[in-house]
């Protein structure tokens, strides 16, 4: 568990995958990436249909696919999806036996359901152009700032 700071994202606690790329040598565990990336989620990296709600109190509305693809690029495991009304998956990432969803607090107390989701890939998610920017911008600044 994290030293002494308590996150909100679910699995928090169980969060202690290691990166298995060195290509951000300061984010060593998904609680770094988390901490990191709380300095550049913006509106520019919401999801567009989302945009309008974005607020720096709910940082992580419409940053999950970028985010949990990201974190595969670090930790590894798999990326997969809860179908959520509307038709679209919120991704979140399973490393080994942990399951943590980076972004989960835009969901505020509502309960979802981490058992028997489909699996998520790139290729589909990435077919968005604007969905395959926000991702490399996410890259790009991570790389800038923390490696």
């Amino acid at each position: 568990m994290s030293d002494t700071k308590q996150y909100n994202f679910y699995g928090w606690e169980q969060a202690d995958a290691t990166a298995v790329s060195q290509q951000y040598s300061k984010i060593k565990t998904p609680w770094d990436l988390y901490d990191a990336l709380s300095e550049i989620w913006c509106a520019d990296t919401c999801a567009p249909r989302m945009r309008h709600e974005w607020s720096s109190e709910n940082k992580t509305l419409g940053q999950c696919s970028i985010t949990a693809f990201l974190a595969q690029d670090i930790f590894g495991g798999k990326v997969f999806g809860i179908l959520r009304p509307g038709g679209n998956y919120h991704c979140y990432n399973v490393v080994g036996d942990r399951v943590f969803d980076l972004t989960s607090e835009q969901f505020g107390d509502e309960i979802l359901d981490y058992k028997e989701n489909p699996e998520q890939f790139r290729e589909v998610h990435f077919s968005k152009e604007e969905k395959r920017l926000r991702y490399e911008y996410l890259k790009e600044e991570l790389a800038r700032r923390f490696s």
